[in-house]
């Protein structure tokens, strides 16, 4: 097979989409091309001073990107192909990014700019469907966690924190108190299956892009291909004319259309319940019951953290993990999990967490409000090292709730007690 040349195509056809901590998303806007257009173009980045980039020779020859291998082959045994767009390798070459640099790093988020680049010296990256282009408005949503912990591997400190307010309102309140831009949105409201609770978190949704000039992650909007803030009045007026019948562009009305079309495309999805089921059935332990476990088994291996000097699994492995996921994991008993399931466990988390940390794209399937295509993208392979940082990263957020003496309450309506999951609940959206 003939592979795809990036150097087909210019570095000016390409126009800044969006990024997320460890790629950066560029859509083609060039003349037709069978190959490129209708596809957007997904690169790796790198911090600065980083050591990650001097690992690579950019003149010999490269891994295809794991991203399109673990969808294939991990992902696509999970979620039905209707909800994920398409993926292929494309070959890089190092001055055509370099140009691309030059031309387009300016269109980043300054404070990205200031932490990370695209890396020059990847030779191979990922085109995949272009969702945001071709169609008059688009809508990304990162829903975050859609559930609460069981009690059995909490400890006497956190139990009651995290069983009655979620991680994300937690996480939301210790961001603010390092001045960064709070939202009032729950991750379980939108959740919940329920019209009231999911129309709740879109109104919040829509407040925090509004009230941050859209610079909260959680809701995106996108007209004719672009990235549209609150502020700027043609995309407004665009989401406007699409949203509402008198294309009102007060913001309470237009708001208020929003949530009322997107509820309905939600509620009659099984994406939000399928992500839910697969979180909380991948996280059985919790952060703290897994760093138990490791602590209890860990002889021999490093004590330097959760998931220190552990391997990062090979494809064959998480092939092998899903396999097992799908047969033996509701028979296991949870509660008290066996240390020989250790390394299954880990990758059991990981998982969760690529499942915690996506989003969804919603875009119409014609130019008027009505039935929309739901597609969920950033499914990255999360590695082992990067478990004691979230190990930290939770006494944080917890330690901060518990002291700041607020007392949100949030409802999982899909919390199953126990260690018995439906499983059910996933083979039939398959």
């Amino acid at each position: 097979m003939t592979p795809t040349l990036i150097t087909e195509t210019k570095p000016e056809d390409w126009t800044y989409i969006s990024e997320g901590g460890a790629t950066i998303v560029f859509s083609y806007r060039g003349p037709h091309n069978v190959q490129f257009s209708d596809h957007v173009l997904r690169l790796r980045k790198v911090a600065y001073g980083s050591s990650d980039n001097t690992l690579l020779d950019a003149n010999s020859e490269q891994p295809d990107d794991p991203m399109i291998a673990f969808q294939e082959n991990i992902i696509s045994k999970l979620v039905p192909s209707e909800f994920l767009p398409s993926l292929m390798v494309v070959v890089l070459e190092e001055d055509w990014l370099r140009s691309l640099v030059v031309l387009r790093d300016g269109d980043r988020p300054a404070e990205r700019r200031q932490i990370d680049q695209i890396d020059v010296r990847r030779n191979k990256g990922v085109l995949a469907t272009d969702l945001i282009g071709g169609t008059p408005i688009a809508m990304e949503i990162k829903p975050k966690w859609g559930f609460l912990p069981t009690e059995c591997h909490l400890s006497p400190e956190t139990v009651a924190l995290k069983t009655a307010t979620c991680r994300f309102c937690m996480h939301t309140s210790f961001r603010m108190e390092h001045r960064e831009v709070g939202t009032t949105y729950c991750p379980l409201d939108l959740f919940s299956c329920d019209e009231t609770r999911v129309r709740k978190a879109l109104g919040a949704l829509w407040t925090g892009w509004h009230e941050s000039d859209g610079s909260l992650n959680n809701l995106r909007f996108f007209v004719q291909g672009r990235m549209a803030k609150p502020d700027d009045d043609h995309s407004v007026q665009l989401l406007a004319h699409f949203f509402t019948a008198d294309e009102s562009t007060d913001v309470q009305n237009l708001q208020e259309s929003f949530t009322s079309a997107l509820a309905q495309a939600l509620l009659g999805s099984p994406v939000l319940p399928l992500l839910s089921t697969l979180q909380r059935t991948l996280d059985v332990l919790d952060i703290e019951g897994l760093s138990k476990l490791y602590t209890q088994t860990s002889s021999g291996l490093s004590c330097d953290g959760l998931g220190s000097s552990v391997p990062d699994p090979s494809m064959e492995e998480w092939e092998d993990f899903v396999e097992v996921y799908q047969s033996d994991h509701h028979s296991w008993d949870h509660t008290v999990p066996s240390p020989g399931h250790l390394r299954y466990y880990l990758m059991a988390y990981l998982l969760s967490a690529t499942f915690k940390d996506c989003s969804i794209i919603i875009r119409p399937k014609s130019a008027q409000v009505g039935s929309f295509d739901i597609t969920i993208i950033d499914m990255d392979i999360k590695s082992m090292d990067r478990l004691g940082k979230w190990e930290k990263l939770d006494k944080k957020i917890v330690e901060h709730y518990k002291n700041s003496g607020n007392q949100r309450r949030c409802i999982d309506n899909q919390r199953i007690s126990k260690s018995g999951y439906r499983f059910e609940e996933l083979s039939k959206w398959r």
